[in-house]
């Protein structure tokens, strides 16, 4: 498959993280080509969430670098190529759904750009008619699709997805990742989705990579057509086939709680600005 549109290259090569004494990434190597959706799973605590901030610039790694198409940045600083949706819709509850997808076009040369294109990602999503309304009333599902359009209001190349549908109801969360794909297909950005689901992760994703003790030990291509059919018996038996890899090797996790104390501290000094992330 060729990747074409405004997604960038996105070059790890030798990270490593460490908090204290403790290692939660250990040489990682991966690399997405421009357009390209890679899905990352692993067990709690193996280092992926932190993969995710380190590409987000919301920290910088001990050792190695990462680049997006040639260019170097190892700094603790966000990229403006790079946007972020949470687990979490993260909406600010006193701003209407319309000004809270204003958020990510901080900067816009003018206020009325940035309603235009708030209005027009919100449509894309399908939530056009609920711009003025309170998050409150939003489902979750509407409050994480307006977080979508946030994220990708300011037209990124590079769109890090934590764990976005993880809290969502069965059915809720099989029409986000039909709308994921669809918006993914459509603008052609590259994508890098963090998730606990293999299911999800081979019914979205170009390859799945899973991080095991902090390493890259599994990268598989999924060459299945789209729209990808989950009862199809290829579909199943490469999800059973990463499942077993993942539950072959029971892992001890004795980062997960460290992993857990940064990424609060993280989230704390940024419960603001991922706003605009």
């Amino acid at each position: 498959m060729s990747f074409t549109g405004r997604g960038m290259e996105l070059k790890l090569e030798g990270i490593h993280k460490t908090f204290g004494n403790k290692s939660v990434l250990r040489g990682v190597d991966l690399s997405l080509q421009p357009g390209e959706f890679v899905a990352v799973v692993g067990r709690s605590g193996c280092g992926k969430s932190t993969m995710l901030r380190l590409i987000a610039g919301l920290d910088s790694p001990s050792s190695g670098n990462i680049s997006l198409n040639g260019q170097y940045y190892t700094q603790k600083k966000i990229n403006p190529a790079i946007r972020v949706m949470f687990q979490d819709s993260r909406l600010l509850p006193w701003q209407k759904v319309l000004a809270n997808v204003e958020l990510g076009l901080l900067g816009a040369n003018s206020k009325a750009y940035a309603k235009n294109t708030a209005l027009q990602v919100l449509n894309q999503v399908g939530l056009g008619d609920r711009a003025h309304e309170w998050p409150a009333v939003l489902s979750g599902g509407q409050r994480q699709r307006v977080s979508l359009a946030r994220a990708l209001a300011s037209k990124p190349s590079v769109l890090l997805l934590d764990e976005p549908l993880g809290a969502l109801d069965a059915l809720t969360r099989i029409e986000m990742q039909q709308l994921l794909e669809r918006l993914w297909q459509e603008q052609e950005f590259t994508a890098l989705l963090i998730t606990h689901d293999v299911e999800e992760a081979v019914l979205l994703a170009d390859r799945v990579v899973l991080i095991e003790a902090g390493e890259v030990a599994l990268d598989i291509n999924i060459s299945l057509p789209r729209p990808r059919d989950r009862a199809d018996v290829k579909f199943i038996r490469i999800v059973e086939k990463i499942l077993h890899r993942v539950m072959a090797k029971p892992e001890s996790v004795p980062e997960e709680e460290q992993e857990k104390q940064e990424e609060s501290s993280a989230e704390h000094a940024y419960s603001f600005s991922s706003a605009t992330v």
